[in-house]
């Protein structure tokens, strides 16, 4: 089943099947992809967003953080360990849970970063909205990481092979 998301929005209304690939059954019988994407890219992708929108959230001056758009933060690059890279999002987390926990008042306008899909008039989050929006985005790439964790292993959660 895909999921059909209200106009303006991102918040799940309803489930169907015909949204799951577009509606298109050649398209949903067709397995993975190969991608390039790891589970330490992940790792470091969550650490790097968790870091970006804390400085959004306690800065607060709608500038562009260093390193927001880039893709490298989707790849392990020589430097990075496997080790490290958990330890840097259990950092980056905790200093999120402090900075939420500073916050005088979780509805405070924030303004957004500029970014090349923005629309030209500044965009305001609530700072209570940045949390979640991190709790979105880590449930989203833990579905990622589980389905390159069953590629890896060939385990499900359902059935064992």
């Amino acid at each position: 089943m895909g999921v059909t998301v209200e106009p303006g929005t991102d918040n799940p209304t309803r489930l169907s099947g015909q949204d799951l690939a577009y509606g298109c059954p050649t398209v949903r019988a067709r397995p993975l992809p190969v991608s390039e994407l790891t589970l330490g890219g992940i790792v470091k992708h969550l650490a790097q967003g968790e870091e970006t929108w804390t400085q959004i959230m306690t800065k607060g001056d709608g500038e562009l953080p260093d390193g927001m758009l880039d893709m490298g933060q989707y790849r392990m690059a020589d430097g990075d360990t496997l080790p490290a890279l958990p330890e840097r999002y259990a950092r980056a987390a905790h200093a999120t849970e402090e900075a939420v926990a500073a916050l005088p008042d979780l509805d405070v306008g924030v303004p957004l970063p500029k970014t090349p899909w923005s629309p030209p008039e500044p965009q305001y989050w609530s700072a209570r909205r940045i949390p979640l929006h991190l709790i979105k985005e880590t449930a989203q790439h833990a579905g990622h990481a589980d389905i390159i964790r069953e590629a890896l292993d060939g385990a499900n959660t359902t059935a064992r092979r």
